[in-house]
């Protein structure tokens, strides 16, 4: 007798229920997706991206998985009690998956790969519809044939939108379709001819060739208007967008392009230029990972409307069916998977009028930068008030003083929500027009509300003496909204941090406690054997070692083998990216730094070559600008050239990031030393972060990053367990590193050989070298009138712009475009910025048209 592994009861109700609970679920996920999709471009957690990553996957096959099941389904005969026609209604559940399968709108490609996927998405469709018409047949003569045609013809429709979005977010046809129409030329032959013949009749005639200048040929013509509204900002947005879209397949720019979007950027603000350059990533984003190009044209919109009409009708005609012959359940799950589907699509309906692509195809850019604005554009800049960049003033937090926390912190929840409502319907001033910039310890932080936000407008920090010391990085700035202020509360009000600390220290304690319980249990144990074997003859005491050597060795090894699992699978290394990374919101002024450094080095850059040599500078314009003219100031100079001429990126960049944490822990702020000591503290961590922690973002330039940051991270181990420093003092550990001593013939290279990438060492003669910034006599024209600590990290902070720069451009467009969504980064901000300026080596610059004339002279 064959035994059944699976009990008869489980299979029944597997039986039962297995297709209703995965249609079920198939739109429980369209549901999750079109809500959560769009906030991966948000935010950079992996919670939510890894939930929206399994969503993904499982959406394609529980609606596969239903569809295989419904279609084997079909022709088998009816259990004890089941209604004569309710296979007609399963044949109904069919398109259902099939209108699942074309997805939500919001997303289309998880990663830039999927969109290489469309031509087995294409195979799907074709399989997918064979099924749906073979369920079809197998169910004839059904009541449910019209409403089955209507809602197979929505899921086609939505099938085959995903399938063309993804054709055309595909690397190749996003390339070709930027492709201009083939331009010949001037006529060769013909002119050539023309030469020939007026030779033969001996006419003095030459070839002269006419370059056309490398300028702009509107450089006197005013390029914006006084005060850019949110629709302005949309507008230029996405005419650049219709331009630059190319950086993402390298293509070529005219000069003519170049020089037009140098001049407008030129003419920007700082936050107006973040503005543009947010919204223009967003065009981007969604033009590769979601069907907003496909949707936003005629077509798209009647056939949207031809798909909601269809569901509408499917829904009218079932609900004057009659269903006598079904399960009431059924007739409930079909209900509603009718009106979810209608429901996702009003949804979906309403995010496509409020998008951006709405707006700029409802109101084209005005003729004429100085042409008043309509009360329909009023209109369209009211809507978009509140989805505008909005900042809030924070003071920056000091760990030593706790009392110095941001300026908005004492809000309640009740105000952080009025206030953006107040400020939409111009019930109160905006305060990012009116910024009190006295007190130059607080700083305008991005604070745009989530659900409206177009990135996430964070930047991570990961600091090498951090990690070694194992302190986990805080925030500079304190920010709250109103989800994290009504969590705070909540976990005030129960103590809930309190018990999660006191927990944490418990495992900590135990932990710890296990370690030296065993060490001293072993050493103990190794003592008293040879006392225990000699006075007990029948203890063998070779066996009795034996014993406890492969106790104590098996708990090691368990342990060993543990490790080494989470290193292969990537599990500790999430686990260190979680406890040993910070986010924190960008700063408005620390933008408006980066973007004056970028402004100004532009102007340098008049043609192709001269931007190609200014993109690639990383520290040596910064330190060459340093003040003075005198020996002394000029081998300080020439010392610190080395520790960016002489290395390569990578150990330069790990170099200057541990000259910045001795510096920053070393040197107290003063208010004129403030802000640049804090852009310097928050580049470096973040530069740090990218060459940890986004390694294929930074593969271009890392090179072995991540082997010098292991050795350098084993060296100061080392050299704190000799000093005896504990845990968590970074202050004490940067004065012990600061105090070794370094002659002058002894470089750090010369005592370790090349053998050891260590640079903790490099990194505390370079910290020294810049103190001695601090004694530079005067200063030169151009730089800030500051003298001493303040001059010291404004020429830090500069390098670092430039060390970024350098990455932004080097760095691949494609692994750009990749981190739009998960957040997106400030680094691909620089790039998009640094490529309107006219600067980068991803992408050419054509020289101006040249024209040959035929000339006649006598």
């Amino acid at each position: 007798m064959a035994i059944n592994p699976i009990p008869k009861p489980i299979k029944d109700i597997w039986d039962a229920w297995s297709i209703r609970t995965t249609l079920i679920f198939s739109l429980s996920l369209q549901t999750f997706l079109i809500f959560f999709a769009p906030q991966r471009k948000r935010t950079s957690r992996k919670t939510l991206l890894s939930l929206i990553w399994s969503a993904y996957l499982l959406a394609d096959w529980a609606a596969n998985f239903a569809a295989g099941q419904i279609s084997d389904s079909q022709g088998d005969d009816l259990e004890p009690g089941e209604p004569i026609k309710n296979n007609k209604l399963l044949a109904f559940w069919v398109p259902f998956l099939l209108l699942h399968l074309g997805g939500p709108d919001t997303i289309t490609a998880l990663a830039l790969e999927d969109n290489e996927l469309w031509l087995r998405h294409l195979l799907g469709l074709a399989f997918q519809a064979i099924a749906t018409g073979y369920v079809f047949l197998q169910s004839l003569p059904n009541d449910l044939w019209r409403p089955i045609l209507l809602v197979s013809a929505t899921g086609v429709i939505k099938y085959v939108e995903r399938t063309l979005a993804l054709y055309l977010a595909s690397l190749d046809k996003f390339k070709d379709s930027m492709i201009q129409m083939p331009d010949p030329g001037p006529n060769y032959a013909k002119l050539m001819e023309e030469y020939a013949a007026k030779k033969v009749m001996k006419m003095p005639t030459q070839i002269i060739k006419i370059e056309e200048p490398e300028k702009d040929p509107k450089a006197g013509a005013k390029v914006k208007p006084e005060k850019l509204t949110e629709l302005n900002i949309l507008q230029y947005a996405y005419k650049y967008f219709n331009i630059f879209k190319g950086l993402v397949v390298d293509l070529i720019f005219t000069f003519q392009q170049r020089a037009e979007s140098k001049r407008f950027f030129s003419e920007l603000k700082a936050d107006e230029a973040l503005r543009i350059l947010e919204v223009e990533l967003n065009f981007i984003y969604e033009a590769l990972y979601t069907k907003a190009e496909i949707l936003h044209n005629w077509i798209g919109v009647i056939f949207r409307f031809i798909a909601l009409g269809c569901l509408i009708a499917a829904l009218r005609i079932f609900q004057l069916t009659e269903k006598k012959d079904y399960k009431e359940f059924d007739v409930g799950l079909t209900y509603a998977l009718l009106i979810g589907g209608i429901a996702l699509d009003c949804i979906a309906l309403v995010m496509f009028c409020l998008s951006d692509w709405t707006f700029v195809r409802l109101r084209k850019m005005k003729d004429e930068v100085d042409d008043p604005e309509t009360m329909f554009d009023d209109f369209l800049n009211w809507i978009l008030g509140a989805r505008g960049l909005k900042t809030a003033k924070y003071r920056c937090f000091n760990a030593n003083d706790k009392t110095c926390h941001d300026v908005n912190n004492k809000l309640n929840w009740f105000e952080k929500i009025i206030k953006p409502i107040l400020i939409f319907i111009r019930l109160k001033k905006d305060e990012d027009v009116e910024k009190d910039r006295t007190d130059k310890t607080c700083h305008e932080v991005l604070d745009t509300f989530f659900m409206v936000r177009r990135w996430s407008e964070y930047v991570h920090a990961h600091n090498l003496l951090e990690y070694c010391l194992w302190i986990t990085p805080s925030r500079i700035h304190h920010t709250k909204g109103f989800i994290h202020m009504v969590f705070g509360w909540f976990i005030d009000v129960f103590r809930i941090g309190a018990a999660f600390r006191a927990i944490g220290r418990a495992i900590a304690f135990c932990f710890h406690g296990i370690k030296q319980a065993g060490h001293y249990v072993y050493k103990w144990f190794d003592d008293k054997i040879s006392v225990l074997c000699k006075n007990r003859k029948w203890m063998k005491e070779d066996y009795i070692r034996s014993w406890i050597y492969w106790t104590f060795f098996i708990v090691h090894l368990l342990g060993y083998l543990i490790k080494k699992f989470m290193e292969f699978f990537g599990i500790q290394a999430q686990f260190e990216e979680l406890i040993f990374t910070s986010s924190d919101r960008i700063t408005l002024d620390l933008w408006e730094h980066i973007f004056g450094e970028v402004l100004k080095k532009s102007r340098f850059a008049d043609d192709s070559e001269s931007a190609m040599r200014v993109s690639s500078a990383r520290g040596d314009w910064s330190l060459r600008d340093i003040q003075g003219e005198d020996r002394d100031t000029e081998k300080k100079r020439e010392k610190l050239l080395r520790y960016v001429m002489e290395m390569d990126y990578d150990q330069s960049l790990l170099v200057w990031h541990i000259a910045t944490e001795l510096l920053y822990q070393s040197e107290e702020a003063t208010e004129e030393s403030h802000s640049d000591r804090e852009f310097s503290k928050i580049l470096s961590d973040y530069m740090m972060y990218l060459m940890m922690m986004q390694p294929t973002l930074m593969s271009a330039v890392v090179g072995i990053g991540k082997i010098r940051f292991r050795d350098t991270c084993e060296e100061a181990k080392r050299f704190f367990d000799r000093r005896h420093i504990e845990y968590r003092d970074i202050k004490k550990a940067s004065e012990a590193i600061l105090s070794v001593a370094a002659p002058a013939k002894a470089e750090p290279i010369d005592v370790k050989g090349d053998r050891s990438k260590s640079v903790l060492f490099d990194g505390s003669m370079l910290a020294k070298e810049l103190k001695g910034l601090k004694e530079l006599p005067e200063l030169k024209d151009g730089l800030k009138k500051a003298k001493g600590e303040a001059y010291m990290w404004e020429v830090v902070s500069k390098v670092w712009v430039e060390l970024l720069c350098y990455a932004a451009t080097k760095c691949g467009a494609i692994e750009h475009a990749a981190q739009l969504s998960k957040g997106g980064e400030l680094i691909s901000f620089v790039w998009l910025l640094m490529a309107h300026f006219g600067l980068g080596d991803q992408f050419q610059i054509n020289q101006g048209d040249a024209r040959a004339k035929l000339v006649i002279g006598k």
